[in-house]
């Protein structure tokens, strides 16, 4: 183990983590050492994402020179003219991204790329953006999106414009670990910008995409002229820029920002937790939005690809939409408009399956994915063709996808897509609420929730557990189909089999015999297991929308409760 220090403090750039790793080397703190060499962190799909520190299980300056000479190498081998392509390099406004970003754009140039590195921070999806627009052969964002202020990420887009998947994680994960045993490509920052191999992304750039935006069909200004308010927040991330300029430029001119809130700020001091979905995180906008009688209150995440939003109810308090309830209503919005093809809209297997009714009702195609952007953008590029076009996708998680310009989540498209349509909405006396209610009489009212439970460490597979006892029914109604991602075997009551087209994954499916669905993952970074639940009501036509609500409500905590029950007590038996 000695020598495993010696060699990484020979080869750690940042003093900071050089002392914090003899500190912890010269106070005998085995357990954390063993804890930080244990591996290293591990690059999936989405990048890397971690707390920052010393040691290769951490985020720090090695291991980002590391893997971007093991990315850079990958992408020379499997990516066509790479290098002259060059490689886009974002970062947010963590305390470590743009030092983490500029070592990384060293190491490509090193390797002989064209690095695009941006000015100042950006969001994600103006960087995804631009993988397209300039023809790059990838893209690296620095960027922790929601995590707390103590991590820090690294995430990749292929040349498509999309996340990376299977098999190019792998791909590049093992070419990371060759690089770990060699020496580092590098080329000082002022020797590559003087050469041309380091080039900057300024305000030219992000005004791109902007008026890319702009020139779409799907944001075209229509109606009368704005005239609702919207309160936003930035929550310390980098989207209050672009978010701002984007509704102005549309003519929303009641836009209210958080002050507090909207400059870049890693630590992010105001709230517990940088994500617009945990509970007090949208307080500050939601005060905002109170204060001047705003129609919506809007936060963007820190990196600006996600949006959640609240909506003002009759009564003067606001409903926060989940992001099941913002997604139809997007799909529904852009479905509306007229389309020279035929539309493509994704979501994934644990969102509401109500976007397949609205698409199949619309002349739609549809596509449903397993859990992630990375596949929902993919999937749709395997489907397009001269005659059918990508228009939407959407994950229950706030993550929307708006047209083609970006093929990841946009947070910021997302939020001038929704300004446009509470507008339009306005325009004819009615409110988002009133459209989701029409929604919901239309195709069913699909009521969607999320529950967690914690796992203790070495528990027992809880997959397993279930596979070797399948419940014959969850909540009082019997299960009339079960499908199993690892497996790819879907299974019917009556004993019928077929075959899934689905990438193994260690998901499990259960729908019941009263349009109810239930789905069990463990998560992928936390030992807890995710279930997710969906109840489906008809809606009678003299049904007061109320109560009818409050039915589903009832029918959807009591399908939770039941199977959280029923799982409790199958990991009982087995502790």
């Amino acid at each position: 183990m000695e020598k495993r220090f010696e060699h990484w403090l020979a080869r750690d750039p940042d003093p900071r983590s050089r002392d914090e790793l003899k500190g912890l080397i010269d106070t005998g703190n085995d357990q954390e050492l063993a804890r930080r060499f244990a591996g290293r962190l591990e690059f999936g799909t989405a990048g890397l994402r971690g707390v920052v520190g010393a040691g290769p299980a951490m985020m720090n300056r090695l291991v980002i020179r590391e893997t971007s000479a093991g990315l850079g190498a990958y992408l020379l081998h499997e990516v066509a003219n790479g290098a002259v392509r060059g490689i886009i390099v974002a970062y947010d406004g963590r305390p470590d991204s743009r030092t983490f970003a500029s070592d990384a754009a060293c190491v490509f140039a090193a390797l002989g790329f064209t690095v695009y590195l941006t000015d100042t921070v950006t969001p994600t999806p103006v960087a995804a953006f631009g993988v397209v627009q300039l023809n790059a052969a990838a893209a690296v964002v620095v960027t922790a999106s929601h995590n707390p202020p103590e991590y820090n990420g690294y995430k990749v887009y292929w040349e498509n414009g999309a996340q990376i998947i299977p098999p190019h994680d792998a791909g590049i994960a093992a070419a990371i670990e060759t690089a770990a045993l060699e020496e580092i490509p590098w080329m000082e920052a002022d020797d590559a910008r003087a050469a041309g191999k380091i080039q900057g992304l300024g305000a030219d750039f992000v005004r791109r995409y902007i008026e890319t935006l702009q020139a779409s069909d799907l944001f075209s200004a229509a109606g009368s002229k704005p005239s609702i308010a919207i309160a936003y927040t930035a929550m310390h991330g980098v989207g209050a820029d672009i978010a701002e300029t984007l509704l102005a430029e549309a003519g929303f001119d009641q836009v209210y920002s958080v002050a507090g809130q909207r400059e870049p700020d890693g630590n992010f001091p105001t709230v517990n937790f940088p994500n617009p979905e945990e509970p007090g995180a949208m307080d500050a906008v939601l005060a905002l939005a109170s204060k001047h009688r705003a129609t919506l209150a809007c936060a963007n995440d820190p990196d600006a690809d996600r949006l959640a939003v609240a909506v003002r109810t009759a009564t003067g308090g606001y409903q926060q939409l989940t992001g099941d309830m913002l997604g139809v209503l997007l799909a529904d919005h852009l479905l509306q408009q007229t389309h020279a093809f035929v539309p493509i809209v994704c979501s994934t297997i644990v969102s509401s399956n109500m976007l397949q009714r609205i698409a199949e009702a619309a002349g739609a195609d549809y596509y449903q994915t397993l859990t992630g952007f990375k596949w929902l953008s993919n999937v749709a590029l395997e489907h397009e063709d001269d005659q059918h076009q990508f228009l939407f996708a959407y994950e229950e998680a706030i993550g929307y996808a708006c047209g083609r310009q970006v093929r990841d989540k946009d947070g910021l498209s997302a939020l001038l897509a929704f300004a446009q349509l509470t507008q339009g909405l306005a325009d004819r006396g009615k409110t988002v609420l009133d459209q989701l209610e029409q929604l919901y009489r239309r195709h069913g009212l699909f009521l969607t929730g999320q529950r967690s439970i914690a796992l203790q460490a070495g528990a027992p597979s809880v997959g397993e557990l279930l596979r070797a006892n399948p419940p014959e029914q969850i909540a009082g109604s019997p299960v009339v189909q079960m499908e199993d991602l690892n497996s790819g075997i879907r299974q019917y009551a009556d004993g019928r089999t077929e075959k899934l087209e689905f990438p193994p994954s260690d998901v499990l499916i259960y729908r019941l015999e009263n349009k109810a669905m239930v789905i069990v993952r463990p998560s992928g970074t936390e030992p807890k297991l995710k279930c997710y639940y969906e109840v489906v009501e008809h809606i009678p036509e003299s049904a007061v929308f109320d109560t009818a609500m409050a039915q589903a409500q009832a029918a959807l905590d009591e399908l939770a409760a039941s199977h959280q029950q029923a799982i409790a007590t199958l990991l009982g038996k087995a502790a």
